[in-house]
């Protein structure tokens, strides 16, 4: 089988242009500057006031005092976030919003400046590929709100990355460190925006980001290692350009193009360790991992253009391509001379100890990896015209929106198994041909619609919204020569609300109906129904003339049927099923101060506390019971859902004085379990057997971690700064998946610069 052919070509602009064209509201003045709103979810810290939800935005600033490039660290500064971590570094995020199940980020729809952006968002959206944190100028969070707009997935919420913008001055930027663990990091940009010829604006940005380490984990040595086995570390880069034109003339016009590039080599496995193996030596890895790696490569672009009609009239276009391909070379199963193992089971039950054996490279047996090769990609144009108008004594900004999308996955994988003797020298090999263990490509094209009105009448601020979602699947199974197509359709909507009770006081809130569409194959033979759900929120919101300000939120969200991925470990095919009936509340607390006057003198004390409460339960016996590999198998009514922690805080203190900057953050993650059937031990629920020791199930402790940061302004222009990470050293479990315990990162230190050069 040949690389999967290029996606069929998209239906025009010119559509899209013509169904959104506006009819009246023309302007002769040109404006000197515009804020594309169809890039940004929020827009910037100051519009979360006026949000009809509960949100957050991270600004460069927060992002890179705190030395920050694990999305997970950052995610657990906004109340009603859950980060379940995986590698330590932050590469594969598992991020959850208000309860949802976290497996990938499946349930979150993320973007970078406003394009979708996980490799198939609608074919296969576990994401394996996410943004960098570090590279970005602000990441915005929305919970609330009506989201009618940032589908495929309404229940969970959005997370839009936004790149580093073009520079109206010209400017050129470098940040550099060095760390533990021979850790290399470096960002830096340059670009400007100058006058053309013509009357008109040219603007250009350059970038580079790129990080690299050796890893913090030791693997056992086993038989002969080359150069490329036994390594932990990871390589990333990350180039950027962007180019923008905005010509003279009657109306205000930008047009910007963008490439990106994400090269990643990781030395990362799925295997994890048994309990007294991680109890003894939490950052050690078996040899049997020493050949697992993962290789991706993603390429994002998009051309956009805006033009204002008139102040009160705007429309943004967006074309997008993506690709995504990545290939991770992984063990997934070990047999110990007589039967093949689980590796789960191999590290949890004591009649396997033959099996772990093997594993650490101290048995003779056998080494089952998988050739895990997978191509994605998404492209689509998208369109939004916003319309502001009164209407009686009411004041409205209409936002109408059409994107025609299409996606796929496409896998072309192989096994390859490996013999070893009993000192772990590798003794024989056999290799699958290319595609043998699957080779199949799926695909879904997609129609969304979107209607959304900002009603202002007085005080009270109205948000009703409604989207449409129209789909097409199709696959093919080119080993088996099956194949499937079908379509559906699906309509969500919702309300949101604002009143401003005073000056910097206000009460929000809404009730929307969620949606996450079935897996293709599932949606296509009337197998699975898309997973709906009714979230309900109410909040308020405070600014003090002191600088105090709070925000309690409380929501309630009821599913009726959780969809779930099917495994999340080594083997299977990935497809998704339900669980059944959730429901998921909780309370949301945010503060934010300046204590600084209780010192007096020019100190600054910034604080910051973000709280969050959590009872998401399963409301019915789990639907999946008789899959052995689902997570959520055996899980009884009121059963906690896996991995969404009851209570969950982060604290954050800062100390400034003129150029000298200190501050602490500490996380406090509660104690969580990592299966369905709530159980202590490492179970898993098999419908045969019944509960069996797998790795994969138990428990997860609560953990508490401080980072600390120090900075010194030698002058405007540069900036000298240490990051301490985990500055307790605390060895703690962060997860049991994929194959069994995890540890998070242990100490580290960063030291480097910050410059801007002109």
């Amino acid at each position: 089988m040949q690389a999967p052919s290029p996606l069929a070509a998209t239906r025009r602009l010119g559509l899209l242009a013509a169904l959104l064209a506006p009819t009246a509201g023309l302007a002769d003045e040109r404006p000197t500057a515009v804020e594309l709103d169809a890039v940004s979810v929020i827009g910037s810290a100051a519009n979360l006031e006026s949000l009809s939800g509960s949100g957050a935005y991270i600004d460069r600033a927060q992002i890179t005092r705190q030395g920050y490039d694990d999305i997970n660290r950052l995610m657990r500064e906004i109340p009603g976030v859950y980060a379940r971590e995986e590698d330590g570094y932050g590469l594969f995020p598992n991020v959850s919003l208000r309860g949802t199940d976290p497996g990938r980020s499946s349930k979150v729809t993320l973007m970078e400046d406003g394009v979708l952006t996980a490799p198939a968002p609608y074919t296969d959206p576990a994401a394996y590929y996410s943004p960098t944190a570090g590279r970005m100028s602000a990441l915005e969070v929305l919970k609330g709100s009506s989201q009618v707009q940032y589908g495929p997935r309404t229940t969970g919420g959005v997370i839009n990355y936004l790149s580093t913008a073009i520079p109206t001055d010209r400017q050129a930027y470098l940040r550099t460190a060095y760390g533990s663990d021979n850790e290399f990091r470096n960002h830096l940009y340059t670009g400007e925006t100058v006058e053309a010829s013509n009357g008109g604006r040219f603007g250009y940005l350059v970038e580079l980001y790129h990080r690299q380490t050796d890893g913090f984990k030791t693997i056992d040595r086993a038989g002969p290692v080359g150069p490329d086995q036994g390594q932990s570390g990871f390589t990333r880069i990350e180039p950027m350009v962007k180019l923008s034109y905005e010509p003279a003339g009657r109306y205000y016009q930008r047009f910007e193009v963008k490439f990106g590039r994400t090269e990643l080599d990781a030395d990362e496995t799925y295997l994890g360790l048994s309990d007294n193996d991680f109890a003894a030596s939490p950052y050690r890895r078996y040899a049997a991992s020493r050949f697992d790696t993962i290789e991706t490569e993603h390429e994002r672009s998009y051309l956009r253009h805006h033009i204002a009609f008139s102040p009160a009239t705007t429309l943004t276009s967006t074309a997008y391509y993506n690709t995504f391909h990545r290939n991770w070379f992984k063990l997934r199963r070990v047999n110990d001379g007589t039967q093949n193992v689980n590796l789960g089971v191999a590290l949890a039950d004591p009649a396997q100890a033959q099996a772990l054996a093997v594993l650490k490279g101290e048995a003779a047996g056998r080494l089952d990896y998988r050739n895990n090769n997978r191509e994605y990609g998404l492209k689509g144009i998208e369109s939004i015209l916003s319309r502001q108008f009164a209407l009686g004594g009411t004041q409205h900004t209409l936002n109408a929106g059409v994107r025609l999308h299409e996606d796929y996955i496409f896998r072309f994988q192989d096994d390859v198994s490996f013999t070893q003797d009993a000192s772990g020298q590798i003794t024989g090999s056999s290799f699958g041909a290319p595609g043998s263990q699957d080779n199949r490509r799926i695909e879904t094209r997609a129609l969304a619609v979107h209607l959304e009105d900002v009603i202002e009448i007085g005080r009270l601020t109205l948000r009703p919204g409604i989207r449409l979602e129209d789909l097409d699947w199709s696959g093919s199974n080119f080993n088996s020569g099956s194949q499937f197509d079908g379509d559906d359709r699906y309509t969500t909507g919702g309300l949101g609300f604002v009143y401003a009770l005073a000056p910097g006081r206000a009460l929000f809130g809404g009730l929307y109906q969620g949606f996450s569409p079935p897996s293709p194959a599932g949606g296509a033979d009337g197998s699975e129904e898309a997973e709906k759900s009714v979230s309900a929120e109410l909040g308020v919101r405070a600014t003090l003339e002191s600088g105090l300000a709070q925000e309690l939120a409380v929501f309630l969200t009821r599913f009726d049927n959780l969809l779930v991925s099917s495994n999340v470990g080594a083997s299977g095919g990935g497809a998704s099923e339900s669980v059944g009936e959730v429901d998921s509340f909780g309370i949301e607390y945010a503060l934010r101060y300046d204590g600084g006057h209780w010192l007096g003198n020019g100190w600054s004390l910034p604080l910051r506390l973000a709280l969050t409460y959590t009872d998401a339960t399963i409301g019915n016996d789990a639907n999946t019971a008789g899959d052995a590999e689902s997570i959520f198998s055996g899980g009884r009514e009121g059963a906690q859902l896996p991995y969404i922690p009851e209570w969950q805080a982060t604290v954050s203190a800062g100390l400034e004085r003129g150029i000298w900057s200190l501050a602490l953050s500490a996380q406090y993650v509660d104690r969580m379990y990592a299966t369905a059937l709530n159980t202590d031990a490492a179970l898993v629920f098999d419908a045969t057997n019944g509960p069996v020791p797998d790795a994969r199930g138990g428990v997860i402790p609560s953990t508490v971690t401080v980072d600390l940061t120090a900075g010194v302004q030698l002058n405007p222009r540069v900036r000298l700064f240490t990051n301490v990470f985990n500055a307790l050293d605390r060895e703690y479990l962060v997860s049991r998946l994929p194959e069994g315990p995890r540890p998070g990162a242990p100490l580290s230190v960063l030291v480097g610069a910050e410059m801007t050069l002109f």
